[in-house]
């Protein structure tokens, strides 16, 4: 990806350092955050290794990090720059949201704790997206989806839910969902998470065509890492299963599938998850 050099966003939060990339002290604190996990029906392990684990940044990782909170700085301006034109081309004012760089933990104003195991998310109450750096690596390592281009999907991915909340569509699906069961509040969630995975398309196709910021083989490693993630694949590797009534984000096939229809067609209105005759049927 072409971003040397490139303007960066004003809208970075860097929480870096605050803490020292602990969990809320660490011992006592950990281990009462584990408990309230394990309450709410959640696994505490990822917590409690996580105060144990966690470190200070060595100097190389410092330098390593500082390099991705540029890029994520770069990527974050390039959403401002396409949302804002496509706003305006809707007869509507885009609201920039703001990236909170963090390691190990945080608190998210509208949301409520947040660490590294919970990956990138975007807060719609606080219209903050948070990410540990820490993730830049595991795309690569975990989830064997490396290149810059991946890390870029992860961003436009986030971004795409705050596009859905100024749509008024997050909105929408929230208050559906209170009137489901799990099942179809599940299927109702794997919808808007798609779409999100649209809507970093469309931004990919408009970044490209605005700013030609994509290089050979950049697509691929947006596919690669929207693959990762899917959710038949992650629940094959953690549990050694796949379990479709449990799906909150799709399976790697839909979310390539959405990715490359928003980078291909760079058309809104070709989005329309929620009434895809492809998503209605049983998966």
């Amino acid at each position: 990806m072409r971003w040397q050099g490139r303007e960066e966003s004003s809208n970075i939060d860097d929480r870096r350092g605050f803490g020292g990339g602990k969990i809320v002290g660490g011992g006592i604190g950990a281990l009462i955050i584990g408990a309230i996990v394990y309450l709410l029906g959640g696994d505490p392990s990822a917590i409690l290794n996580q105060a144990n684990n966690s470190q200070p940044l060595s100097p190389t990782e410092q330098v390593h990090q500082d390099s991705a909170k540029h890029f994520v700085a770069v990527v974050l301006k390039e959403t401002e720059n396409v949302w804002h034109k496509q706003f305006s081309e809707m007869g509507r004012d885009y609201r920039e949201p703001t990236i909170s760089l963090y390691n190990g933990e945080t608190h998210a104003e509208g949301c409520g704790f947040a660490s590294s195991a919970m990956g990138p998310f975007y807060c719609p109450g606080d219209e903050h997206v948070y990410i540990d750096l820490s993730f830049y690596d595991e795309l690569k390592n975990k989830f064997h989806a490396p290149g810059e281009f991946a890390m870029a999907y992860v961003v436009a991915h986030e971004v795409g839910h705050h596009v859905q909340k100024l749509l008024g569509i997050e909105e929408k699906v929230q208050r559906a969902r209170q009137q489901m069961d799990e099942r179809e509040a599940n299927r109702l969630s794997v919808k808007l998470e798609l779409q999100a995975d649209f809507l970093a398309g469309v931004w990919a196709h408009y970044a490209q065509e605005m700013d030609d910021i994509i290089e050979p083989g950049d697509i691929d490693n947006a596919l690669r890492a929207a693959s990762a993630v899917g959710d038949d694949k992650l629940q094959q590797q953690s549990q050694g299963r796949v379990m479709p009534d449990a799906f909150t984000h799709g399976t790697s096939a839909q979310r390539m599938y959405w990715f490359k229809k928003g980078y291909e067609t760079g058309d809104i209105n070709q989005g329309d998850t929620f009434n895809d005759a492809s998503l209605a049927i049983a998966r």
